[in-house]
């Protein structure tokens, strides 16, 4: 579900194309939301098939690296015979990698803060079968497998690179109360079971953290399901993209949708 602003690659090369690779599917119950709490890192909890999904702000580079990777995965799809697509995956991964490095440590100048929230899970018998989402999403941490399903970044900042900017609280160089999500996107084999309202959920819960006023996110005008998540989430619509802009960005064009973080319940 890649249901925000990108701040991956815009494009990929001429081998890769819109076909949809063959999907390992897994079969896994509905996450259902819990009430408690892990102990360690005040991570949120999810179920599956008894299975803590843990849902928190990424602690290792290595889990940094996974997501990033999971990003990859779902924002790029290849032709089952493109020569250089596996080249080119991990080029995109390498890139953005290291952008989002500079993003969290502060080296770029827009952003004022930035965090990776991620959900993950262990590595376990009912999700070998995904391989491809195993292999690539994978990361170890304090001797335990596990695997990123889902991920978003927050950003504290007046505006994102090639996107609409969003005008509340008003253009304040000396204070940056205004954050943007990007990056949203859940593995296949999970999507449609609550992560993404779990993640955007818990993106909330830190912009309150960070005295954020004002948060955005963009959504495609055709991604039906990202709009229902974020008016799920209480977002409302503030603006679009014009068409020669989309056009010229080579992409569908975009809404600005806004929630007010002063009407959210503590």
């Amino acid at each position: 579900m890649a249901t925000a602003s990108r701040l991956l690659a815009p494009a990929p090369p001429p081998a890769a194309t819109s076909r949809r690779l063959p999907s390992n599917r897994v079969a896994v119950a509905r996450l259902r939301c819990c009430a408690s709490v892990s102990p360690a890192g005040g991570a949120a909890l999810l179920e599956r098939d008894g299975t803590a999904v843990a849902v928190r702000e990424f602690v290792t580079l290595d889990e940094l690296r996974a997501a990033v990777r999971l990003r990859v995965r779902t924002f790029y799809e290849y032709a089952v015979d493109s020569i250089g697509a596996e080249d080119h995956r991990t080029a995109l991964a390498d890139r953005e990698f290291d952008a989002l490095q500079d993003r969290i440590s502060g080296k770029m100048i827009n952003f004022q803060r930035v965090s990776c929230i991620n959900g993950t899970v262990p590595l376990s018998p009912s999700l070998m079968t995904a391989e491809e989402l195993c292999s690539v999403c994978k990361f170890v941490e304090d001797g335990e497998e596990r695997v990123v399903v889902g991920t978003l970044d927050i950003n504290q900042c007046l505006w994102l690179p090639d996107e609409l900017t969003g005008k509340r609280p008003g253009v304040n160089e000396d204070s940056k109360t205004r954050a943007y999500l990007s990056n949203v996107c859940v593995a296949k084999e999970l999507q449609k079971k609550g992560l993404g309202y779990a993640l955007v959920d818990k993106s909330k819960k830190l912009a309150r953290e960070w005295g954020i006023t004002d948060l955005y996110v963009h959504v495609a005008i055709n991604n039906i399901a990202g709009q229902k998540l974020y008016k799920k989430s209480g977002f409302v619509y503030e603006g679009e993209e014009p068409a020669w802009r989309a056009r010229f960005l080579a992409r569908p064009r975009r809404l600005l949708l806004w929630l007010d973080m002063n009407k959210e319940p503590l």
